[in-house]
């Protein structure tokens, strides 16, 4: 899988990444940094340190600051910490010159490699809703868009209704599922992620066989599971942003409901996503149900991979 994964790092974008680093079936070619747990400046900050602490030859780009339309949300420092890894301080990281925006980053690799590329974007949609006002074929050159993100269902994780990539953007969210395309489209949202629970046990199984990489998420991870012991009264987080990249490669690890998606861009639901019926919109795949074992089994099993 030539992967190019669109992320604003956060802590279970971090271990999504180490997953896929570690991934021999993965050649992680990109990551463009998008606003949401952190700010921009943040996320592209810790998308650098990412790929220069394990020895990555990925292509790194500034994304998003803002949304499209609506004034910006403030970061989830209460989730994530206040620079996106916890409590841990992963001091200066050097930033090389670079005037490549993420939109036109993505919209190039896209044509240049009609049909090879999956594009997992586990932030705001503001970069891939980019790439489509700069390109409208760029849907149709990748091989898969796959998104974390949005719920049918299960209810909303910053409102009632709106999960929280979604309510950052939701008009970017809109441009993605308006837009007609061939190319398969998988959201996993909190239908499922809310149902792949990972423990301080997991975490310390991790560091165990992964000192440095598994150490590190196992020390991020503490601010993590902190916050959704005060919301679930359990220590332990959720593998959102994970889910998506196993969905991607272990698509028989969940089930799917095939419909057309359309957002709710204002008023007390804004960020909430919902079926729709208009025929014009891309049928996109929905993640309903998941084994969650064996989510998490597989996740440690290559994250483990890491030095």
């Amino acid at each position: 899988m030539k992967l190019i994964l669109d992320t604003d790092p956060g802590v279970d974008d971090a271990m999504t990444y180490f997953y896929a680093h570690a991934h021999s079936a993965i050649d992680l070619i990109g990551i463009t940094s998008v606003f949401g747990n952190v700010t921009v400046d943040n996320a592209y900050r810790n998308a650098h340190w990412l790929t220069q602490t394990t020895g990555a030859t990925a292509d790194v780009r500034r994304g998003a600051e803002t949304p499209l339309q609506i004034t910006p949300n403030p970061p989830s420092d209460y989730v994530h910490g206040p620079t996106g890894f916890g409590d841990v301080d992963i001091g200066e990281v050097a930033i090389p010159p670079q005037d490549e925006t993420a939109a036109a980053y993505l919209v190039r690799m896209a044509a240049a490699s009609p049909g090879e590329i999956t594009l997992c974007a586990i932030g705001p949609m503001t970069n891939v809703a980019r790439a489509i006002q700069a390109d409208p074929a760029f849907l149709d050159n990748l091989k898969q868009l796959v998104i974390m993100g949005g719920s049918l269902d299960a209810g909303g994780n910053v409102t009632t209704q709106a999960e929280a990539n979604f309510w950052n953007d939701p008009h970017a969210a809109e441009v993605v599922f308006s837009t007609p395309t061939e190319t398969e489209i998988l959201v996993v949202g909190l239908d499922v992620t809310t149902l792949i629970s990972f423990y301080q046990a997991d975490f310390d199984e991790l560091a165990a066989q992964s000192p440095k990489a598994g150490g590190f998420l196992r020390d991020i991870g503490q601010f993590y599971m902190r916050f959704y012991e005060e919301v679930t009264g359990t220590y332990q987080c959720y593998l959102h942003d994970v889910a998506a990249i196993i969905a991607a490669e272990q698509p028989a690890l969940f089930t799917f409901e095939d419909t057309r998606l359309q957002m709710v861009c204002d008023g007390d639901a804004i960020g909430a996503m919902r079926r729709s019926q208009e025929p014009d919109r891309p049928i996109v795949r929905v993640a309903m149900t998941v084994q969650s074992e064996a989510v998490r089994t597989q996740y440690k099993a290559v994250a483990a991979q890491n030095p």
